[in-house]
C-alpha cells in the first residue's frame, strides 16, 4: 500500500508540473481557479519551504531519500501500525519523492498553487502530500496504532 500511495503521488505531482510548465512555455500564467482565493502561477524554488535553503538542492535530494528509506524501514520494524500512518507515510514519501526529482532533473522545483487571500508562498502536490502525509501518520501513530493499543487499555 505505502509504495502505491507513494506511486500515486509522484506521478499526480509530475503530471500536474509538467502541465504547468507546458502551459508556462505558452504563456499561460497566472490563472484564477477560485478569485481572490486561489489561482496557479508558475514559480522556480531553488530552495525548500518559503525559499529558505537556496542553492542546497543536494541536501534536499538527500533529505527525501533519508526519509523514504526511514519511513520504509519503520513499517518494516513496527510489530503492527495503523492504516493511517502507512498512508500519511506514503503520502510523504511520494512528495518527497516528487519534488526530489524536480530538483535532480530540472535544479529547481515546480510550484503553482498559489493563496490570493493571504500571503504563502507557492506550492505543488508534492507538498501537500508531504505536509497532509505527516499530520495523517501523526494521529495515526498517536490515537490508531495498535502498537499502542495496550498502554491505551491500561489508561496511560
Amino acid at each position: 500500500m505505502l509504495g502505491a500511495l507513494a506511486a500515486a503521488f509522484v506521478i499526480a505531482d509530475q503530471v500536474s508540473k509538467a502541465l504547468v510548465r507546458a502551459t508556462q512555455a505558452q504563456g499561460g500564467f497566472p490563472v484564477e481557479v477560485l478569485p481572490g482565493v486561489v489561482g496557479f502561477e508558475y514559480v522556480e524554488n531553488r530552495g525548500a519551504a518559503f525559499g529558505l535553503g537556496e542553492g542546497f538542492g543536494f541536501v534536499f535530494v538527500l533529505l527525501a531519500v533519508v526519509m523514504v528509506a526511514a519511513s520504509v524501514v519503520y513499517l518494516v520494524r513496527a510489530p503492527r501500525v495503523s492504516r493511517l500512518e502507512v498512508v500519511g507515510l506514503g503520502m510523504v514519501c511520494g512528495g518527497a519523492i516528487g519534488n526530489a526529482i524536480d530538483r535532480v532533473a530540472l535544479g529547481y522545483v515546480t510550484d503553482f498553487i498559489t493563496t490570493r487571500f493571504m500571503s504563502f508562498p507557492s506550492l505543488n502536490i508534492a507538498d501537500i502530500g508531504v505536509t497532509v502525509g505527516v499530520v495523517i501518520a501523526l494521529i495515526g501513530f498517536i490515537f490508531l496504532s495498535p502498537a499502542n493499543e495496550k498502554e491505551r487499555s491500561d489508561g496511560r
